[in-house]
Parts: C-alpha cells; structure tokens; sequence
C-alpha cells in the first residue's frame, strides 16, 4: 500500500489506511439520505450533495489537515451512498485507479485539484497491461466549488499541484465501494498493479 504521500487512494477516492480518518455524520448528509426515502442515488444526487456539503464551512473546518499526508473524515451521504471529506497536502494525489461499478461525484471545497482521466472502459478481468490509443485522456482544473460526477468504471488520477496550498474535496459513490484497481502508466501503457476492497480503506 502506498504512503500517503505519493500514489494514495481517493477521490475522486478514498484514502489511505496511513492517513488520519474519523467518522462524522453531517446535518447535510442526514437531510439528504432522509430525503431520498431509501432509494439509490443518482448522479446528479451525488453532485448535488458534495456541492451542498463544500459549501458547509463549519464541517469543512473540523478537518484536521497535516503537512505530511492526507487526512479524512467519512460521512453520511445520501441513500446508502459512500462519502469523504478530505484533506489533499500539496503534491498529493492519488494514483490512477477506477471504482468498479460504483458511480461517484466530487468537488472541491478550498484551494485547487486537478483530475486527469481516461475516456476509455477498461475490461473488467483477465488483463495487466493495456495499450491505450490516442485521444483518451482528458484532463480538467476544479478550483473552489468546482466539482464533476462520473459513471461506472470510471479511470483517474487526481492530484493537488499547489506547492504551498492545502486542498479539501468532498467525494461520493455509489454503490459504497465493492473494490478499487489501481494503475501504474507509463506512456500509453496502463498496467494494473493492484486489486483492493474495502477492508484495505476502511
């Protein structure tokens, strides 16, 4: 498992077992899943969520930030979904890695990330290296209030290149994460180096 200062988990993932985490559950959070009635949550559920809760100041200031690596706090997101506020040191960042079925949405709730992705479905099993072709990777800054959604199987890497600026995002999925792949590139050539679940996060 990587530390949590090079290519670590989240976010757009989850964090790493070396970061510092605890649970809360939000006043946001609770209103949401009570509103939803118990039904999955769509896409656009899940972004309007992390948006609602980025702009939560109170919550966003109870997050612990350290120099060193990144920090978290789970919550409750909406309809039985997966949720994170996370603390991004400069030059964190997460790795490439997907989310397997789950849909997800972020966004960035102080400073700056940027998130590189693939628009490509990778197969499911039964590979280690890929060659990607041209025009895949996309790439997008999400300054303060800045967020996206995502579908299923979606492939990225995000990243806090500030230099001296800490950066806290908020991050849903659902379903909660059956199981995170995680890559390494070099060129055009993806290689999957390792398969986790949740007991690796969590």
């Amino acid at each position: 498992m990587s530390s949590a200062h090079s290519a670590v988990p989240t976010a757009g993932s989850v964090p790493s077992p070396s970061s510092t985490s605890s649970t809360v559950s939000s006043s946001a959070s609770a209103a949401s899943a009570a509103s939803s009635g118990g039904a999955a949550p769509t896409i656009a559920e899940l972004l309007e969520f992390v948006r609602r809760t980025a702009r939560n100041e109170a919550l966003i200031a109870s997050l612990p930030l350290d120099p060193e690596g990144r920090t978290w706090i789970r919550l409750d997101g909406p309809g039985g979904s997966e949720a994170w506020l996370i603390g991004w040191p400069p030059g964190t960042g997460t790795g490439w890695h997907d989310h397997a079925d789950s849909i997800g949405a972020f966004t960035t709730a102080a400073g700056a990330l940027k998130e590189h992705s693939l628009a490509v479905r990778l197969p499911t099993d039964g590979w280690k290296t890929l060659e990607l072709t041209d025009g895949v990777d996309r790439s997008r800054e999400l300054a303060t209030g800045h967020g996206r959604a995502f579908g299923q199987n979606h492939v990225h890497e995000v990243l806090n290149e500030s230099e001296d600026v800490h950066a806290v995002s908020v991050h849903a999925y659902y379903p909660p994460l059956p199981r995170i792949r995680r890559f390494s590139r070099t060129g055009a050539v993806l290689r999957l180096e390792q398969t986790e679940s949740p007991g690796d996060w969590q």
